[in-house]
């Protein structure tokens, strides 16, 4: 946070008051800067992995790994709910039977009275 000087005839915001910010304790907020401190130094440290020059080695980021193996192994993960259902039969069911609806209408509609013969051309 960057330090905040009072003007010499004005008060502090309220806003800008460190025991103000969403009512926090300071106990709370010394974890955070914490965490991103300890955040920021992992960057810092796979930054300049990254850019040396002498590296030999493969440098693997384990963000990076994880989503890969996420999106290679979908199924272990995978939560059914209403969402997923649905779509699974909008994607996975109603697209086979599209063919058999047209096979229906072309040849059991009365436009087009071919009857039994019309599916004389599916050879099995």
């Amino acid at each position: 946070m960057a330090d905040y000087r009072e003007a010499p005839l004005a008060t502090r915001p309220k806003t800008l008051d460190p025991n103000e910010y969403f009512n926090l304790s300071p106990d709370y907020r010394r974890a955070e800067e914490e965490r991103a401190a300890l955040r920021a130094n992992l960057k810092r440290q796979y930054q300049l992995q990254l850019n040396n020059p002498h590296r030999t080695e493969l440098i693997e980021d384990p963000a990076l790994t994880r989503w890969v193996y996420a999106r290679a192994n979908p199924y272990p993960h995978f939560r059914p709910t209403k969402k997923t259902s649905l779509l699974g039969v909008m994607f996975g069911v109603v697209p086979l039977f599209r063919p058999l609806c047209l096979l229906f209408a072309l040849c059991f509609t009365d436009k087009f009275n071919h009857g039994p013969k019309c599916l004389m051309f599916i050879r099995y």
